[in-house]
Formats: structure tokens, sequence, C-alpha cells
């Protein structure tokens, strides 16, 4: 599958943990949303997915990737010490300038 370099560092920096580096493929202003709550700039998003890390060790394995307008959608199933795990989320991302500005997760 072929991923922007933007997701492909995305998913590797979530499935080695690096928090720093997962915030780093975010714009500054970015807004991430996921399990009903909004993060917005690159601290926030680092400091959500630090968190979720710690209690979920939720690792990434891409199984579909669209880009629809200015929208991208990557599906990726999803393991680690949460219910129901794995399972397939979509990842609907927009990216400006080789960053990612917004992402929702949604199941």
């Amino acid at each position: 599958m072929n991923l922007p370099n933007v997701i492909a560092r995305l998913v590797a920096t979530q499935n080695s943990f690096d928090s720093v580096a997962y915030a780093q493929c975010f714009s500054e202003t970015a807004v991430v949303v996921d399990e009903g709550k909004t993060h917005q700039g690159r601290p926030a998003i680092e400091e959500w997915i630090a968190d979720s890390n710690e209690r979920y060790r939720a690792t990434m394995k891409p199984v579909d990737f669209e880009e629809k307008d200015s929208e991208s959608i990557l599906k990726a199933e999803v393991s680690g010490n949460f219910p129901g795990s794995p399972l397939v989320l979509s990842y609907h991302l927009v990216i400006v300038d080789e960053l990612i500005q917004s992402l929702k997760v949604k199941g």
C-alpha cells in the first residue's frame, strides 16, 4: 500500500510508541478528535497520544487507504489493551504542506 510520507511516519511512530515523533507529524495548530474529545495544537496532541500509548499500547496495521477530495482516509487494524481488540478504525485526515492539519478517529 502506497501511503503519503506523513501517514507512513504516523503509523511507524505509533507502533514504536514515540509520542514526541508522533506529534511532529502534525502542524502546530492541528486538531485531533478521538473518543469524543478534541485536542488542539501539537503539545495537546503529544499529551493525548502519550496518555493513549500508556493506557492502550495500541499498534496500527494499515488495511486500506483512499484519498477523497481534500481528505485522506486510512483504515487500520488496531491492536492493544482495550475491549474488542483488535478492531478496524478509520482515520480521517486532512494533510497540508506534508503535515496533518486534522485527524478524526472513527470506529
